[in-house]
């Protein structure tokens, strides 16, 4: 549960704040299922551009819903970090000193958009089992058809380095790679965008016949900016050997209007180890807060760009609400919908029946 002591009762921000709050736990409560010992809830949410200052900046009150959200889960995959830590850390002291986080360094380059990856995980659940790495593309390796010498041809690495990390909960381990594929041109297909995913998937999916891998269960996940479950970009995930589970393969897309399915959770695990429950969503948080309805009661945290143009004009009733809509709530919360599913971890009764049926074969061939 976060922290939520600084909140002042006295304001109408904290009042609005509490109030939401109140609606956001129920709703949250009633679709995502409760914490256990025997399960876990893993997420992943692409939170839009968080460390940035654009369109004001975060409030303190946007802080608290998206704490209150990943609260409800036991570890999640954050994209779009950005180079300032302070909103990773803002939102960290709103969870509480038993949620840790891990990060990348900053990606480099255009293309990179000054991004980090993150996970963030409750201790009381999950623990951090030591394994982390960015992903780097082996080199392409050639022989020399005179000579018999190996050549190595350098490859065109990843505009984002995904980002993959082992952990423990209960019995399981289990190795979670969170990416942000490059997004290319407005096609379903981009062809940069689709070799990515490609690439990606496939130099994760060896990693689960490896003896020496730090654990066999694999999990890949995060912002794939997939448009469409038809798209060769997501047969590509399927192709590599991952499997996406019924559950989430019904969910609407996880962009606002739910017509993209951008973030996608895809699974290359141990059978009956690490097993979906069948539990899996993804949750519209734009239906109780930063609602279309509660535009004018944020005229104030706006300001002026929310009056008048960049260039002085004032803005009509459909641009202000274009700009509350599209623009400035989304850099509030996100332009992404944040995705989970569940997983049963406590597999003690097969494991116990397992070793009763092993002792009783033991001691019918002794007699």
């Amino acid at each position: 549960m976060p922290f939520y002591q600084n909140i002042n009762p006295r304001s109408a921000e904290g009042k609005r704040t509490i109030r939401n709050l109140l609606l956001l736990r129920e709703k949250l409560k009633a679709q995502i299922p409760e914490k256990l010992e025997a399960n876990l809830l893993i997420a992943t949410w692409n939170i839009r551009e968080f460390g940035t200052h654009k369109y004001g900046g975060r409030t303190a009150e946007a802080y608290y819903y998206i704490a209150e959200i990943i609260s409800r889960f036991d570890i999640i995959a954050i994209q779009e970090v950005k180079e300032d830590l302070s909103a990773l850390k803002a939102l960290n002291t709103i969870l509480g000193s038993r949620w840790k986080y891990i990060f990348t360094d900053v990606t480099a380059g255009t293309q990179g958009n000054g991004e980090r990856l993150a996970f963030l995980f409750d201790t009381q659940k999950v623990r951090f089992g030591g394994l982390a790495g960015e992903m780097v593309l082996p080199p392409f390796q050639t022989k020399d058809p005179h000579t018999g010498q190996v050549i190595y041809e350098p490859v065109r690495q990843l505009a984002r380095t995904p980002y993959l990390c082992g952990f423990k909960a209960g019995w399981t381990t289990f190795i979670l790679t969170t990416v942000h594929i490059l997004y290319g041109s407005a096609a379903a297909n981009d062809p940069d965008r689709l070799k990515e995913i490609e690439e990606i998937a496939h130099a994760i999916a060896k990693k689960a016949s490896d003896q020496y891998e730090w654990s066999n269960n694999l999990v890949l996940l995060g912002d794939f900016n997939i448009y469409s479950p038809e798209d060769q970009t997501y047969q590509a995930i399927k192709t590599a050997g991952f499997v996406i589970p019924d559950a989430l393969r019904s969910l609407p897309g996880s962009n606002v209007p739910k017509n993209k399915f951008y973030d996608q959770i895809a699974f290359k695990v141990k059978p009956r180890r690490f097993v979906p429950t069948g539990k899996a969503g993804v949750f519209d948080y734009y239906q109780y807060i930063f609602t279309l309805k509660d535009e004018h009661s944020y005229a104030d945290e706006m300001g002026s760009a929310y009056l008048t143009t960049s260039k002085g004009r004032k803005r009509t009733a459909a641009e202000k609400t274009r700009y509350y809509k599209t623009y400035w709530r989304t850099y509030q919360m996100s332009d992404h919908l944040p995705m989970w599913v569940e997983i049963k971890t406590d597999h003690a009764d097969a494991y116990l029946a397992a070793k009763l049926h092993s002792g009783q074969q033991s001691t019918d061939k002794r007699t």
